[in-house]
């Protein structure tokens, strides 16, 4: 659907070196020669939506709105599916679970399911859902006052000086908003919740067992569905990882290391002769420039018809910075408006999505994270990660340890978070570019140790979030295509170059 794939946009707006870990093959999910489409008692229609593959077919399942009270309301979860195209070789499902929190997996059959190798389609059926919340599924809205759907704003970066009275003051008036017009399901968000969701899918597919190839915020959750589930995976690929202290406020922390990480490759191709986005000279020069340039924003920000805010502030280009890093593919984004502002001027303003659906998605972010646990509520905790954060990482200047709706959510977690371990069959494959802004290396390596013998992990040198098939390279892409087709993984912790 056109809807979907404007979600993933307001969001964000994928040789072989052996390192010395072992793990096994993923041999312990018996290999069949084929599997024949299970019954299933789904009714399959057509999707909504156009530029869709005609082949790509939506049903809904009924869940419980609180798993707590099964009995009680229900919601629908829709999901979306391209039967293997090979029937003879197919193996079962294989679930694309996608990032966000407030992502949609609901089109990616047609899209980005259609770069899989031929042998890999051969072997699934493709399937997308749109998580609980999510339109077309049950929705949840916030009904927030337009400017508090900025993106410098929903990130919560500080005053210029530091201060986050304006933090905690739109914390508490986005907060309230949510616990007035979201409903009972606001309540009822969180990673656990999704994670049986996707069982329920299993379940109303008749599969016996899932594969998942998991992205950003999706790693998370298929890393908690491996977890409470674990007879009922197969073959799980998580790309672009979460550390498994998401939940403790970890995936905001983690811009820090992301940034820095991935800031000098954006220097380099911003200071490249023949560049036509070109702003400095020297790769040394384009960091200092960005911190001045961003400070003397914070002074006098420059009007910006038709933008949220209407005005070019330091923030507004940190946020920029932050967007722009996902991709090399996006550095121009960045580079454009820096050398816009140095003349004191401003692009077109970029287009937003229709109103309905940044509500939509903002309340689902919102929930997920606010649900999955409690953030402190002192202001003074949050004031003295911002001082230490501001010294040691100025580029983000605060904000991965500020204060966001959290910080004033009305209710309390429904679920202690999930503790990911080694116990489990060893059938998981890590994928993690080098440099990534927003899941940087060092939380994958977290990941990969709680998984321990249960996960390999293929290293990519490569920049960008998102490796497989996105932002990688061939030999990762391979490694990964190899294990969804035939079950092989490397029998150690590799890196691809």
């Amino acid at each position: 659907m056109k809807q979907t794939t404007r979600t993933r946009a307001a969001w964000t707006a994928v040789s072989a070196v052996v390192l010395g870990i072992a793990a096994p093959f993923a041999a312990t999910v018996p290999a069949s020669a084929a599997a024949a489409a299970p019954a299933s008692s789904l009714h399959w229609t057509r999707c909504a939506g156009s530029g869709l593959d005609p082949r790509q077919e939506c049903a809904s399942v009924e869940v419980p709105m609180d798993y707590a009270d099964p009995g009680g309301r229900k919601i629908d979860v829709v999901m979306s599916r391209i039967p293997s195209e090979k029937p003879a070789t197919r193996r079962g499902a294989l679930l694309l679970i996608p990032g966000g929190p407030g992502g949609s997996s609901l089109d990616d059959p047609s899209g980005k399911g259609q770069k899989l190798p031929q042998a890999v389609r051969d072997t699934y059926d493709l399937i997308g859902f749109a998580p609980r919340g999510l339109a077309p599924s049950t929705s949840v809205s916030c009904g927030l006052d337009h400017g508090d759907l900025a993106v410098s704003k929903l990130r919560p970066w500080p005053a210029p000086d530091g201060s986050i009275a304006l933090n905690m003051a739109t914390a508490r008036r986005t907060a309230a908003a949510c616990a007035r017009n979201g409903g009972a399901l606001i309540r009822h968000m969180d990673t656990v919740d999704e994670a049986r969701d996707v069982d329920r899918i299993r379940a109303a597919l008749g599969e016996r067992r899932l594969s998942a190839w998991g992205v950003s915020y999706g790693t998370y959750v298929g890393a908690v569905y491996s977890q409470l589930f674990p007879h009922r995976t197969d073959r799980i690929v998580l790309d672009s990882n979460d550390a498994p202290d998401r939940g403790s406020r970890g995936w905001l922390a983690a811009y820090e290391a992301g940034v820095e990480d991935t800031f000098p490759r954006f220097a380099t191709w911003a200071s490249a002769p023949g560049n036509p986005d070109r702003v400095a000279r020297t790769a040394a020069e384009v960091r200092p420039l960005f911190l001045r340039l961003a400070a003397r924003l914070d002074r006098a920000p420059i009007p910006w018809p038709g933008a949220n805010p209407e005005e070019l502030n330091g923030n507004v280009l940190r946020q920029t910075m932050l967007d722009s890093l996902y991709a090399p593919s996006r550095f121009p984004t960045l580079a454009r408006l820096m050398r816009a502002a140095l003349h004191g001027t401003v692009p077109p303003a970029p287009a937003a999505p229709p109103e309905p659906l940044q509500q939509n998605v903002t309340a689902v972010a919102a929930a997920t994270i606010c649900n999955d646990v409690a953030w402190p509520r002192s202001a003074a905790e949050y004031r003295r990660g911002v001082t230490e954060s501001r010294e040691e990482y100025p580029l983000t200047a605060g904000m991965p340890r500020n204060a966001m709706v959290c910080a004033a959510w009305p209710y309390p977690p429904e679920h202690t978070p999930v503790r990911i371990t080694s116990h489990g069959p060893s059938n998981v494959l890590l994928v993690q570019n080098e440099r990534d802004v927003a899941t940087p290396l060092s939380g994958a390596r977290k990941l990969r140790d709680a998984l321990g013998a249960r996960a390999v992990m293929v290293t990519v040198d490569s920049t960008g979030h998102g490796s497989y098939l996105a932002n990688g390279n061939a030999c990762g892409d391979r490694t990964v295509s190899r294990f969804l087709a035939t079950g092989e993984r490397p029998y150690e912790d590799t890196r691809c170059a």
